[in-house]
This record gives structure tokens, C-alpha cells and sequence, in this order.
């Protein structure tokens, strides 16, 4: 895989030490208060379960299975629901927790949806961010790191369902998802 990977945007010891961060500002933020965070499948399963682990407190953890459709690697239009969370929100503090922030079109879906429900406070979790990419303003309370545009696989994240078994956090080379240009031949007659 290293022949796929153009940059190495965040190394394992990197997220660990920034996870144990967010989850000390969380545990601050939250303080004598239950939490549920909601995890968004697949990208922030790795997450979600380190974040939880790293919190020094009883948390709640239930899923939502999103769908962004779009043409090429970044995606983006529709957003389709996959999998509903399985327990009520209503009245409770509210964390959802993705892998990336990209758009922020599902960052955006996920905060009306759940808004909706009638919780008692709704805050949003990105580990990874890419700030010139978004589209929609969407409020994020935490985020991890910003990072650049590309491809952003590793740690969760795929690109067609490869690369998220990678323990860092790295940009996908543009010739892994990039057509390759066509060849003219001159041929003389």
C-alpha cells in the first residue's frame, strides 16, 4: 500500500494522543451529565469505540448507517439513511461522532434529522475536517485535525471499501482514484 499513499496527514500515536484530548474537553463539557454519542457507520466505528474508551465515565453508543451519494471520490447530492439509530433521543445530551467532515452535507442531514427528535443538546464530532471543502456550515464543536483536500483514507475511512485498516491517517495518491490519462499514438502513413 505505500505505493497509494501520497502523505501520512496523522500518525497512530498522533490520533491517540488527540482522541485522549477530545475526550478530556468532552468529559469537561459534559460533566455530571449522561451522554450518547451516535456513530456514524462505517467511517467512525474505529472512532467512536477508541473515543468511548478514552472517556472516563459510563457513555451510550448507538449507530446510524448514512449514505452520501455522488459521482467521484468526494462524493455528494443525496444523502440516504441506512441505518436508524435504535433508541430515543429525546431529552438526552447528544454527541454524534464521524470520521471526516468533507462537504458537511451529512454532517448538515445528521444534525436536522436528529434535531427533530426533541434532544436536550446536540453537538458534533469530527475527527477529521477539511475546511475549504465545505459546503454547507455546519457548526462543529470537536474536531481532530484539519486536513487537506484529496482522497483521506486510514483510521475508519476508506475509498471503495479498501485502506480502513490503516492505523494513521493518510491522503490516497490521485493515481489510486484518478482515471488514467488516455494514450494518443501518432502512427504515420
Amino acid at each position: 500500500m505505500v505505493d497509494e499513499v501520497a502523505e501520512v496527514l496523522a500518525t497512530e500515536d498522533e490520533i491517540a494522543a488527540r482522541v485522549a484530548a477530545l475526550a478530556a474537553e468532552i468529559e469537561r463539557d459534559y460533566a455530571g451529565r449522561d451522554l450518547l454519542l451516535v456513530g456514524v457507520l462505517n467511517g467512525a466505528a474505529t472512532v467512536t469505540v477508541d473515543l468511548a474508551r478514552a472517556l472516563h465515565r459510563h457513555v451510550e453508543i448507538t449507530w446510524m448507517g448514512i449514505t452520501s451519494y455522488g459521482a467521484g471520490p468526494g462524493g455528494s447530492g443525496a444523502v440516504r439513511l441506512r441505518k436508524d439509530i435504535d433508541v430515543d433521543v429525546a431529552g438526552r445530551d447528544v454527541l454524534v461522532v464521524d470520521g471526516v467532515i468533507d462537504t458537511g452535507l451529512t454532517a448538515a442531514w445528521l444534525m436536522t434529522n436528529l434535531r427533530a427528535r426533541g434532544p436536550a443538546s446536540l453537538e458534533f464530532c469530527g475527527l477529521f475536517r477539511k475546511p475549504g471543502a465545505q459546503a454547507l456550515p455546519v457548526p462543529i464543536r470537536y474536531v481532530g485535525f484539519d486536513v487537506p483536500a484529496g482522497v483521506v483514507v486510514g483510521y475508519g475511512l476508506d475509498y471503495q471499501g479498501r485502506y480502513r485498516n490503516l492505523r494513521c491517517c493518510a491522503r490516497l495518491a490521485p493515481h489510486v482514484y484518478e482515471p488514467a490519462p488516455l494514450r494518443v499514438s501518432a502512427t504515420g502513413g
